[in-house]
């Protein structure tokens, strides 16, 4: 175990190694920040002194190595916009984005792993067939859609839950969480489902499939013939089967809900690091874009580790290899 940590670390230094150039690269040709910054009767010295004070007057390598240098102690930058760390501004919107993608998943998790059983089991039944319908709508309607219908419909026409902002909060060791409280959560609601609706139709599409297979197995014919009762069968000896590749769409689920929510974040005003990061690049603050690329990155490879760790608890034969 001790091996596949270590060896998955340090291939983790290299990806990172790795999308730092290229994310180094993209920020850099994606405009000059000073033309933003710089006053409109500003003169030729002065956006001169703009830039150096930025450092912005060095070649490309040079201020990629100094953004490694810097990296290496944690310091991703300063905004140019907000005169602060970049990683301070991202870490106090990473909360709220953190607590929205993990309802999200919770949701996800919760419906579509039970409605996938449902439907792979009794296949012919109206409901399973109600139930895959809903998935392909659930793939098919695009998140921004998804979260102006339920506005307009439970905050406009019904007017049971809030449109927008994440609502009271309550502070634990000194970071605001909205979950704790009712208002907090009636805020939660709407943004969570709209990020969990394309996830809970892939969930429920992928257990299904899965179910589906491994039902026609040697294994589980003769677990009905020695009279294991159905619900064992299932949910001891099938389920377990399908949950490799239903544990890594989750990782990778949770991933993107925490990179990507920035279209949710902005229809709910959700005060998040999509927020943040939609209003840096309008104004070109390249530290704050890098350091939340560089963030997302390092989230992602993180994931990927626990993911691969999960798997050797579920699948004997990886913990062996």
């Amino acid at each position: 175990m001790l091996e596949i940590i270590v060896r998955r670390l340090w291939q983790s230094v290299i990806v990172l190694l790795a999308v730092s150039v290229l994310v180094f690269v993209m920020v850099y040709v994606s405009g000059d920040p000073v033309e933003l910054l710089a006053p409109p009767d500003a003169t030729e010295v002065e956006v001169a002194q703009l830039r150096k004070a930025l450092g912005l007057d060095k070649p490309l390598h040079v201020q990629y190595i100094q953004f490694l240098k810097h990296a290496l102690h944690g310091n991703l930058g300063y905004s140019y916009v907000n005169n602060a760390p970049a990683v301070e501004l991202i870490f106090e919107r990473m909360p709220a984005t953190f607590e929205l993608a993990l309802f999200a998943t919770l949701i996800a998790v919760i419906l579509g792993i039970p409605f996938g059983i449902i439907a792979a089991v009794n296949p012919e039944k109206l409901h399973s067939k109600l139930i895959m319908i809903g998935s392909l709508f659930g793939i098919s309607f695009p998140t921004f859609w998804v979260g102006v219908m339920l506005i307009l419909i439970f905050a406009v026409t019904l007017g049971w839950l809030p449109s927008s902002g994440r609502g009271e909060t309550v502070r634990v060791f000194g970071i605001p969480w909205s979950f704790l409280t009712w208002d907090g959560i009636k805020h939660l609601i709407l943004p969570s489902v709209t990020l969990a609706g394309y996830h809970l139709a892939l969930i429920v599409r992928l257990v299904r499939a899965g179910m589906m297979e491994v039902l026609l197995q040697d294994y589980i014919k003769f677990a009905r013939i020695k009279g294991v009762p159905k619900r064992k069968i299932i949910f001891v000896h099938a389920l377990k089967n399908i949950m490799i590749p239903v544990i890594t769409i989750i990782g990778l689920n949770f991933g993107g809900i925490l990179a990507f929510a920035v279209v949710t974040e902005t229809i709910f005003a959700w005060p998040g690091m999509g927020k943040l990061v939609i209003d840096s690049i309008h104004l070109l603050d390249r530290p704050v874009v890098v350091a939340y690329l560089m963030i997302v990155a390092v989230i992602f490879v993180l994931i990927n580790l626990l993911v691969d760790i999960t798997y050797t608890f579920l699948d004997p034969r990886i913990r062996l290899k």
